[in-house]
């Protein structure tokens, strides 16, 4: 097997490993668009590994993220140099964050900059939540926050799309889809969240408020795959959509997340109505 082979054949294993969600839109890509969000998704998990870890201290990861974004920013990603910043944390750190070098070379040569530059934002502003300790205090601080974190994603996509086929996608609508599925995030892991002291929630808002936070991007996400033609981007776009919308359904009537059962029977439709 050759190198290429195998680090594309780590790179769909880390990903089911990591995200069992995106792995199912994501394995139904023609080859070329599997790994190319495959990678994308894993050099973005990279990073949220360390923002989300829960040993590392806040000025650790601060560190980390601010360095990370500024060796993405390079034409040559400096390998060395990622595994020197990350050595001393290497026995706590995941697989998908150790591997980010591996992940941006099976990116394609002409989508790999625009993943870069995605992942580069995205890690800065991750740390400047993290010194903010995720305090969240009005709608803007979370617009910001939901952006850096999952807007940035359809930012990424909607690049990858344009390089691939020359989709034409807003990117207004992408931000909104992100924030919408990030939303749904942040509404099931509310009591997670708050056992480890962090509450995404603006002053005076509510749960309600949150939900209706994440139907308003929802619909941005409506209206986002609306221009989308290219018959497997649709599908893939489709899917963690109808499980975002699924689940905040169930959650609305008293429900903590979806069944495996619905889950699959949601994905089977989305593939059925589409073929």
């Amino acid at each position: 097997m050759s190198k290429e082979k195998k680090l594309q054949k780590d790179a769909m294993r880390v990903l089911k490993d990591t995200s069992r969600t995106f792995y199912i839109p994501i394995s139904l890509l023609n080859h070329t668009l599997k790994m190319t969000v495959g990678a994308a998704y894993l050099c973005m998990r990279a990073i949220d590994e360390i923002e989300d870890h829960e040993s590392l201290n806040p000025e650790v990861k601060q560190e980390l993220l601010h360095s990370i974004s500024e060796l993405l920013k390079e034409t040559s990603f400096d390998e060395l140099a990622y595994k020197e910043l990350l050595k001393p944390y290497v026995a706590d750190l995941p697989e998908v964050t150790l591997r980010m070098s591996d992940w941006i070379s099976v990116c394609p040569e002409g989508i790999a900059e625009k993943v870069k530059e995605s992942t580069s934002i995205m890690a800065k502003g991750m740390a400047k939540w993290v010194k903010k300790d995720f305090v969240i205090q009005t709608k803007a601080d979370l617009d910001d926050y939901t952006y850096y974190v999952a807007g940035l994603v359809g930012v990424m996509l909607s690049d990858i799309w344009k390089w691939y086929d020359n989709t034409d996608a807003n990117y207004e609508l992408a931000i909104g889809y992100g924030r919408g599925l990030q939303a749904v995030n942040m509404l099931r892991n509310q009591d997670e969240d708050a056992e480890r002291g962090v509450r995404f929630l603006p002053d005076g808002w509510t749960r309600e408020n949150l939900f209706h936070y994440a139907e308003e991007n929802l619909k941005m996400a409506d209206q986002y795959i609306k221009s989308i033609e290219t018959k497997k981007i649709l599908l893939f776009c489709k899917i963690p959509l109808s499980l975002a919308k699924k689940t905040l359904y169930v959650m609305q009537n008293g429900e903590e997340k979806m069944s495996r059962k619905d889950v699959e029977s949601t994905v089977d439709e989305i593939i059925n109505n589409n073929i």
